[in-house]
This record gives C-alpha cells, structure tokens and sequence, in this order.
C-alpha cells in the first residue's frame, strides 16, 4: 500500500459507483462480478491504496441492493436520487457533499481545507474502469499543489481518468456538469491549467460499458 503523504491528508477520493448499465441489460455497474466480490469493491480497495484516506461512494442503481452486497466499511456513502440523468448529477452529488463536509468542519471550529478540516482537493475516479490500479491513483495524488489544482491522469498522452479538482474548483465544475458528461465541458474549457500526469506505462484506460467488455473482468 502506498504511504500517505501530506497530499493524501487533503485529497478525498469521490468514487462515481451509480450507473445503471444500460448497456450491460440493467445491470448496476457497482455490483458485476470481479475477482469474486463487487466492483465497486475493487475500485474502493485501488483508492485506498493508491495514497486516498477517505472514499466517498456515490450510488445510485440499486443502491440498496449495493449496501447490502459490498463490504464499503469506512466509506461514506452518498446517495444519488438523480443517477438516471448521468454522471454529471453524481459528479454534483459527490461534490455536494465534500463541500458540505468542509462547511462542516468550518462550523466546528476546524480551518476547513486541510487534514483537520474539510478535504482541499477532491479525485475522482469511476466505478468502471478496474484496469486503473493504485500507482495511477498515487501518481495523481502527488501532483495535488493547492485549492486549485486541476490534474488529470493521461495515457499517451490524452486525458482520462481519475481527475483531480481543487476545492476553489468544485462550485464552477458542478455547475457545468450536465448529463453523461460529467466535468470534460469545464476541463476542455480549462485545458491548459491542467497538470497532466502520464499513466500509460501501469494503467489502462478502459471502461466496462458492454457485454463485451465483461470479459476484461476477473
């Protein structure tokens, strides 16, 4: 497991778990099979590893169903009643609720943004891509400046994921996050603020999105 860092402190990890698969027949993305449990289990355990101490989980899809299935002991979980409308409206969910926890931490007498506040910076992965593993994770984390650090991981040098988003970012990006677009309208307008981090020599990229893809699970 990759020791935390000063960096890992001030980052919390925004799991976007609430697809529905359409795709896939209905089939909730958090719960397909790999390596015998969950996925979403998967992708908690990567964060975690990669450098992350806290996990926020959005659901959405069967987000009971989620519960009572996958071990998320030590998350914090959010739901997400808007999940059809696309990842955009778990992206506002997931930030939503980390600013939520900084106002918080600021009502409490904490100075908010940091390790005994609220989080400073948030990444961002997806429940759906179990070919990016912990030292992507890591490499993101650790290019984490400030509150307005804007990092994206890349492979061969075109942006994906995990992203991310300084504190000072999240109101405008929420904002701009509609349908299944997510954050890529706010990171194309804001295209040379972006720390790229290459990825490509320990991660892959791919999403599980169709019954083909099933066969890229273990």
């Amino acid at each position: 497991m990759t020791q935390p860092t000063t960096n890992a402190a001030q980052v919390t990890a925004v799991l976007l778990a609430a697809g529905g698969g359409r795709r896939l027949g209905g089939r909730p993305k958090a719960l397909l099979p790999h390596r015998g449990r969950p996925l979403v289990e998967n992708a908690v355990r990567v964060l975690r590893e990669g450098g992350c101490r806290t996990v926020y989980v959005v659901l959405g899809a069967a987000a009971d169903e989620v519960r009572a299935r996958a071990d998320l002991t030590g998350c914090v979980l959010v739901d997400n009643p808007g999940w059809a409308e696309g990842m955009g409206s778990s992206l506002r969910a997931g930030l939503d609720a980390l600013a939520g926890a900084d106002e918080a931490a600021h009502c409490a007498g904490g100075p908010g943004g940091g390790a005994d506040g609220g989080p400073r910076a948030a990444l961002v992965s997806l429940v759906d891509q179990p070919g990016i593993g912990a030292e992507a994770v890591a490499r993101v984390l650790a290019a984490h400046r400030s509150g307005d650090s804007l990092v994206a991981a890349s492979y061969a040098g075109r942006r994906g994921h995990p992203v991310l988003f300084g504190a000072g970012r999240w109101a405008e990006i929420a904002a701009s996050a509609t349908g299944d677009r997510g954050a890529r309208a706010y990171l194309k307008a804001h295209e040379s603020e972006i720390t790229l981090v290459e990825c490509g020599d320990v991660a892959e990229p791919y999403d599980i999105d169709t019954e083909a893809d099933l066969g890229r699970l273990q």
